[in-house]
């Protein structure tokens, strides 16, 4: 993405953006050199790009888990730009009647994500929110449209609680959808940690530091605590390799202890 005329509006493409990184790390197009630049630096450091591959297998399988569970509606929170095998792609293959909401504020993002829900079926949807406001989701017409809190749910927080600092309460945001989840729904969390290298990860922060969002590391304590209220789903938080792999190449994933993911139940 280099035309200028492409560059939507609000966007300044001069400095680096998380979800564009995370696009370029995964081979995607939709970045500019701010963040190839910057993502070049990230994967300096370690294997960031098998490092997202990880993360992006884990969602397919806990969205599977979840689906497999019953559970047919779903909101996924700082969605990301569209890769393969989106929420509702996964969901749909064992529900198809299965409601989406994506949420994300980011203007590249909106782009992409509306331009790929336009071939999507109509219970599914992209609400222009931040996750850092979550009444305003929870009050969003398309997620009053599609998402019955009576029923269970799954709520996605991939990959985007560590790009929310401590004084804006991440703790508070994930409560503020667990009080309105219904027993059997479902909390699905993945989340950076330099736990294993903290030497890398402070590095790391120091690149985030120049980009649009910060990075913030949490240890496995900090990351647990996401899920207080919640029964975790074996084998609990974990690195992301070990959830449940579906093939040996997952369970083998290099990097993998940089994420912590889990799945809880609302009892």
């Amino acid at each position: 993405m280099t035309n200028p005329s492409r560059v939507p509006t609000g966007v300044n493409p001069n400095i680096p953006n998380a979800a564009r990184m995370y696009d370029y790390y995964l081979g995607g197009k939709d970045n500019f050199a701010a963040d190839r630049e910057a993502a070049e630096k990230i994967m300096k450091m370690g294997p960031s790009r098998e490092i997202c591959l990880a993360n992006r297998w884990f969602l397919g399988r806990s969205i599977r888990y979840a689906a497999g569970q019953g559970i047919q509606q779903f909101i996924d929170l700082g969605t990301g730009l569209p890769n393969q095998n989106n929420v509702h792609e996964v969901a749909q293959k064992i529900h198809p009647g299965a409601s989406v909401v994506y949420v994300d504020h980011d203007p590249v993002v909106i782009v992409h994500a509306r331009a790929l829900l336009a071939d999507a079926a109509g219970n599914t949807a992209f609400a222009h929110a931040d996750i850092r406001e979550p009444q305003t989701i929870l009050g969003h017409p398309d997620v009053d449209r599609l998402i019955d809190f009576s029923k269970p749910l799954g709520v996605v927080f991939l990959g985007v609680l560590h790009c929310v600092t401590d004084s804006e309460d991440p703790y508070g945001i994930v409560g503020a959808f667990a009080e309105r989840m219904t027993s059997g729904s479902h909390l699905i969390v993945s989340h950076l940690t330099d736990d294993a290298h903290p030497e890398i990860g402070r590095a790391a922060r120091k690149v985030y530091d120049q980009a649009s969002t910060p990075l913030v590391h949490r240890s496995h304590a900090r990351v647990s605590r996401f899920f207080d209220g919640f029964d975790l789903v074996e084998p609990g938080v974990v690195e992301v390799s070990a959830w449940r792999p579906e093939e040996p190449w997952e369970e083998q994933s290099e990097g993998s202890e940089w994420w912590y993911v889990g799945v809880g139940r609302k009892p």
